[in-house]
């Protein structure tokens, strides 16, 4: 399928799935004419990856996971490495949210003080 069939059907835009190309999660192959040509397989790709960017990973996180995801929600099959990744991106996803909680404290702080 071309591009424009695969962002008709995934409900994503074609520069989205040029970046998600150039990023290294999605392959595509080039006809004569130079255009791309996604597999079925792709719909699939793609929905794996808009639920993992959902769940707060960036592409290079999804990258090494992607290998391990099946399905279209996805679930996980749990390669090697895959539980201390996801464990280390988990931590700092809280260490980023507590420094959102005492900076919205101290905010919250001045706007009481005002």
């Amino acid at each position: 399928m071309l591009i424009g069939e695969l962002s008709r059907r995934t409900g994503v835009n074609s520069r989205l799935l040029r970046y998600y190309e150039a990023q290294g999660l999605l392959t595509a192959a080039r006809g004569p004419n130079g255009y791309r040509h996604y597999d079925e397989d792709s719909v699939v790709v793609v929905t794996q990856i808009r639920a993992l960017l959902r769940a707060g990973l960036s592409t290079e996180v999804i990258r090494t996971v992607l290998p391990c995801a099946r399905g279209e929600q996805p679930v996980l099959h749990w390669c090697a490495e895959l539980r201390e990744i996801l464990g280390g991106e988990l931590s700092a996803m809280e260490e980023r949210i507590d420094a959102l909680e005492r900076s919205r404290g101290k905010l919250a702080g001045l706007l009481d003080g005002a």
